[in-house]
């Protein structure tokens, strides 16, 4: 089925859905969070009530996958369905490569069957003038940064809006009074305060935090921006770090902000919300993921494929459809996240995802499991990853082929690829199956 056909037929089953109740749909997109830098995963140093709480109120995953190990393509996995071995985008560092008219993604899936959508943050899938700008890909109302290298500026001049700009006249010259995730998360209550219960939303919420401001210098500390460090500034800690922690606290805040404006609103328990980072800790603008331990038990930081670098904190609440206080260990990945939406909210998944709908599986239920998961990275080389059950195989920049058995070695201490030659053979072999060749993403030179 082409998208054209995907689309009419979306639209002609749109009627009969908006007949019945019908959840909101949020998701809340952190930053190169790691899996160990809130409390519900063993953060002990910086604070992070909301999110903690928000874990107790629906299932909290404990093996929850990153459509990617850095932000681009990530956010690709989580809007096609796809994973990285047949998404359009596959690294960062290539803007021209976009998404294309025929890439069918979620706000497109949603808006056909009736769907208010909305999004505020990075995109990082097209920019203007390009079939992939988010005003061509289904959202109604958007407000951010088009890439990842502009959003690494959190008090610049101008965000993007709708088709449009909107000047921050607070960051002319050399001022830095208006920083821009507050900007970004005024605009995003502001578009919540203006829904009703008519017809249901899809609000996708990119926080650009706790990423840092690589151009303020990778390693001097300046680029961990936040307009203070409040409630670490008495900390005996460098100073990056104290940054570091008063941005993850902010986006806790956040977080908190927009769950009490849903509750506020009425809305929140008839609204599907989830929770994740896009990708594993940076070791960026002089901060130091290893100062928290923001990797957690796992081994890797954002752009690796082991665990620290794709295994995220994630979690999701739906009053009545999701049993508080529970976690869950079935692993899931970003490409996931359609065909859980479209079960949800009772729409047809397009055709030739990667992903499976996990609704009942989150909802304690059982339903699908899901094997194999498949990534490859392109940056400074060609690197690849599958799971399968227990077992994890990773194909290094250079070359090598290592597995790791993550029932007994979830820090992927070691290598037991001699030890299991068959159980590799197998791993390898769907490192060639599991994915398309592509000119823009060349797995040599």
């Amino acid at each position: 089925m082409t998208r054209r056909e995907w689309l009419l037929a979306a639209g002609a089953g749109a009627a009969f859905g908006q007949r019945r109740s019908r959840p909101n749909l949020v998701f809340i997109l952190a930053d190169d969070l790691g899996y160990g830098d809130l409390g519900c995963y063993g953060q002990q140093k910086i604070l992070t009530p909301h999110l903690d709480a928000l874990a107790k109120r629906g299932v909290q995953f404990d093996a929850a996958y990153a459509g990617s190990t850095v932000c681009a393509p990530s956010r690709c996995c989580l809007m096609t369905g796809l994973h990285t071995g047949h998404t359009r985008v596959r690294g960062n560092g290539k803007n021209e490569t976009v998404l294309r008219a025929g890439d069918l993604v979620l706000p497109e899936v949603l808006q056909s069957n009736g769907y208010r959508t909305a999004m505020f943050g990075k995109w990082g899938l097209g920019q203007p003038g390009t079939p992939g700008y988010p005003t061509k890909k289904g959202w109604e109302e958007w407000l951010g940064y088009f890439t990842q290298l502009q959003a690494h500026n959190y008090y610049p001049e101008i965000l993007e809006h709708n088709d449009g700009i909107l000047e921050l006249a607070g960051n002319t010259g050399s001022q830095r009074k208006d920083y821009a995730p507050d900007v970004i998360h005024g605009h995003a209550l502001r578009w919540l305060d203006a829904q009703n219960a008519a017809k249901p939303f899809f609000l996708y919420y990119n926080s650009t935090l706790p990423h840092a401001n690589n151009e303020m210098g990778r390693d001097t500390g300046n680029g961990m921006q936040i307009p203070n460090d409040a409630p670490y500034g008495a900390k005996p800690w460098p100073q990056v770090e104290k940054n570091f922690a008063a941005m993850v606290t902010k986006l806790d805040q956040y977080v908190g902000s927009l769950v009490a404006k849903l509750e506020e609103m009425k809305l929140l328990d008839n609204t599907l919300l989830v929770f994740a980072s896009d990708n594993g800790p940076h070791k960026e603008g002089g901060h130091d993921p290893e100062f928290f331990a923001s990797r957690g038990p796992l081994w890797g930081i954002k752009r690796d494929l082991y665990e620290g670098g794709i295994r995220v904190p994630a979690m999701a609440v739906w009053a009545n459809q999701i049993p508080a206080g529970r976690r869950s260990t079935e692993p899931w990945a970003f490409w996931d996240v359609m065909p859980t939406f479209c079960e949800a909210a009772r729409v047809p998944a397009p055709e030739g995802l990667d992903g499976k709908s996990m609704l009942l599986q989150w909802q304690g239920k059982g339903g699908a499991t899901h094997d194999p998961f498949y990534w490859e990275f392109h940056e400074k080389g060609f690197a690849q990853a599958v799971r399968q059950g227990q077992w994890k195989a990773v194909r290094t920049m250079q070359g090598d082929l290592e597995l790791y058995d993550l029932s007994t070695d979830l820090g992927e201490t070691k290598n037991v690829a001699a030890v299991h030659p068959a159980v590799l053979a197998s791993l390898r072999e769907l490192m060639k199956t599991m994915r398309t060749e592509s000119a823009d993403w060349p797995t040599h030179g």
